[in-house]
């Protein structure tokens, strides 16, 4: 791997610690930085402290990706660099400008639109080709959904049939995934 690859995380800053979704976050930390990745979030609550935190732990890089537009939101502390954005648009497109992967971990409708506008950017070519997971099943109905629209019918769900987006069982095959597509 190049001396920093650096994933971009997507996640719900609602979970807090000892949550299920705070927990498995931040075991996704540790299993990117084990890898050697950089992680990268938007820097506050949640997911985004839960995936530093366990990077931190392993011994990795964090970045985290603010924005002025966010008045009360407070970095969270396991960030090593602060970049800061006016913009929440300026903020979604420098995380993924920033980023040579993604995982998006359960979240509302701000990782929904973070999840979309990657998949756009990929199935458009809009970017270099970037490796992308979703962690567990929670993302699959919608993933699902589209695809049977896009190609008008039901299908396999496989790397062979053009999926831009792979979906993790576990954090471990998450950092796997992009080690495989990133070494």
């Amino acid at each position: 791997m190049p001396p920093e690859v650096i994933v971009t995380v997507f996640g719900s800053s609602r979970p807090r610690e000892g949550s299920l979704d705070y927990e498995e976050a931040r075991v996704l930390g540790r299993a990117l930085a084990k890898h050697g990745f950089a992680v990268c979030s938007g820097g506050y609550a949640g997911v985004m402290e839960a995936v530093s935190r366990g990077a931190k732990e392993a011994g990795g890089k964090t970045y985290g990706v603010t924005a002025e537009f966010f008045k009360s939101a407070k970095l969270n502390r396991w960030i090593d660099v602060e970049v800061r954005k006016q913009t929440w648009e300026e903020r979604l497109f420098e995380l993924i400008r920033m980023a040579h992967g993604f995982v998006a971990c359960k979240g509302g409708t701000g990782t929904l639109v973070e999840l979309a506008v990657v998949w756009e950017m990929l199935n458009k070519s809009v970017m270099p080709s970037k490796p992308f997971a979703v962690l567990g099943e929670f993302w699959h109905p919608i993933l699902e959904r589209v695809r049977q629209v896009e190609l008008g019918h039901p299908g396999p769900w496989g790397e062979a049939n053009g999926r831009l987006v792979h979906i993790a069982d576990s954090p471990g095959e998450a950092a796997q995934h992009l080690h495989n597509k990133l070494k």
